[in-house]
């Protein structure tokens, strides 16, 4: 017999999963068709998962980067630590995604036009799938040095990178190792309600306006994403004011 913390956990996984559906859905609606907003996405959002695999596990580490766009190329540019699980997994396989998160938030149907519905989140999330380089010294130094001046104005910080003593900077270069990642997928989603009518898309807002600063920026998010919103046809919107099935529409 099952007990109470069993049954909790029960009703949790299965509450997660209502919600998680709708979360993980890849759909048109949530699609940027203009490259370059999903690349100022990027730019915005530069504290990345660089997610690996060392052949048996997946190794994770939360890194910043550079985004550099040169021609068609785009290119990610960061350190990580010499002495880690991710350097050793990235000199057996190369292969490996840089996750960008932006804003995101839950949304309860209960500000919906017919409340009897799904939950959901939404979400803003750019996975950039590529091959990483390892930089030489030389190539590490640059790195560290890019990535400090975008932070700490080289004219006018205490802490800029050209302040420190050199003797400092070759102690601490030991411990880290400078990469480069080529983008050669790029895909995302940028969920922001979309597949709602009008009006529910202004309760939501509303509600997120209401909330935490997480909370604001979604709805920030929404607002300019509905300044050029994408047309639902009215025979797939349901009583609730939600798609159904909207990929019917694009077989």
């Amino acid at each position: 017999m099952a007990g109470p913390v069993t049954f909790l956990l029960s009703s949790l996984s299965l509450s997660l999963k209502i919600i998680i559906i709708d979360y993980m859905y890849r759909s048109p609606f949530f699609e940027e068709e203009d490259s370059e907003k999903v690349l100022a996405f990027m730019l915005a959002n530069p504290f990345i998962t660089l997610i690996g695999n060392d052949g048996e596990f997946p190794v994770v580490t939360q890194v910043p980067v550079i985004v550099k766009k040169i021609n068609d190329k785009i290119l990610l540019v960061g350190h990580i630590m010499r002495k880690s699980d991710h350097f050793s997994a990235l000199s057996i396989n190369d292969s490996v995604m840089a996750l960008f998160s932006g804003s995101h938030a839950y949304i309860s149907a209960s500000v919906y036009e017919k409340p009897s519905s799904v939950s959901t989140w939404n979400y803003l999330s750019v996975q950039a799938k590529g091959r990483i380089k390892m930089l030489d010294e030389a190539g590490t130094y640059q790195a560290v040095k890019d990535l400090t001046d975008i932070y700490e104005s080289p004219d006018s910080s205490p802490a800029a990178f050209g302040r420190m003593d050199n003797d400092y900077i070759k102690k601490h270069l030991k411990a880290i190792v400078g990469f480069e990642l080529e983008v050669l997928k790029l895909d995302h989603t940028f969920k922001l309600s979309q597949n709602h009518s009008a009006q529910n898309r202004k309760s939501i807002i509303s509600k997120l306006l209401s909330g935490s600063d997480m909370d604001i920026a979604l709805a920030q998010e929404m607002e300019k994403q509905q300044n050029d919103p994408i047309e639902i046809p009215k025979k797939l919107t349901t009583d609730s004011g939600v798609i159904m099935n909207p990929e019917q529409q694009y077989k």
